[in-house]
């Protein structure tokens, strides 16, 4: 998932790995944008060899196309993938909200209760207007969700969700605008189904959630 700063035990090239990787998903870098490695090397300062090995590192993620000899772009955006990536997000998340509702324990309710008061608190400042806790919000948005699948016992499943979870939330990103009371309600909703442990009427709810937040997306009219 989108991290705000590096972990202490990172390296130089770990750190600036995550920096263009939320770059991309932020929008910063804008799709189909060409990586000039001379003006990348400077912005990020490392060296042009090392950001080589970063780039083809992001291409494997499908963040990043490398064109050969002409370097890297970031990858596109289209319609065709966003309904991919909801289609697979849908998949992976109700599977994994199966397993963790039937697996969670006290702590894992802890968890949950612990993330939505953050996420719910984000929101408030959003719906009244407060555009400056938005990377408060993609942060608490995607704890809140992980935590809710994180009694699933898979890390397989877990890594794969985050990945596909960036890639869906880049598209929002570009969207430029935030879903309003409707994206709240849902979390509160499936807030309130993770602790009655109500798998189906969970699974529902994600499923509307996701398909909402690709009409939103296609909405803004900045994906072809």
């Amino acid at each position: 998932m989108l991290k705000i700063a590096g972990e202490p035990s990172e390296t130089v090239g770990d750190v600036v790995f995550r920096q263009i990787r939320q770059d991309i998903i932020s929008g910063a870098l804008a799709p189909g944008a060409k990586i000039k490695l001379e003006q990348a090397k400077e912005r990020y300062s490392i060296s042009v060899s090392s950001l080589r090995e970063i780039l083809s590192r992001l291409t494997t993620e499908n963040l990043v196309l490398a064109e050969g000899q002409r370097g890297f772009e970031v990858s596109p955006a289209s319609r065709k993938e966003l309904e991919e990536l909801a289609d697979l997000r849908t998949v992976l998340e109700t599977h994994a909200i199966e397993l963790s509702f039937s697996a969670g324990n006290l702590e894992w309710e802890g968890r949950i209760v612990a993330a939505h008061h953050k996420l719910a608190a984000a929101e408030k400042k959003l719906l009244a207007g407060d555009t400056s806790r938005t990377i408060d919000w993609v942060r608490y948005d995607w704890e809140f969700h992980q935590a809710i699948v994180s009694a699933c016992n898979s890390a397989t499943l877990m890594a794969a969700l985050s990945s596909v979870f960036d890639r869906f939330l880049r598209y929002h990103m570009l969207a430029q605008s935030f879903r309003g009371q409707a994206v709240v309600d849902d979390h509160k909703l499936l807030f309130e189904l993770a602790l009655k442990r109500d798998i189906e009427g969970a699974r529902a709810v994600i499923r509307r959630h996701i398909e909402s937040g690709v009409a939103h997306v296609l909405k803004s009219g900045r994906i072809d």
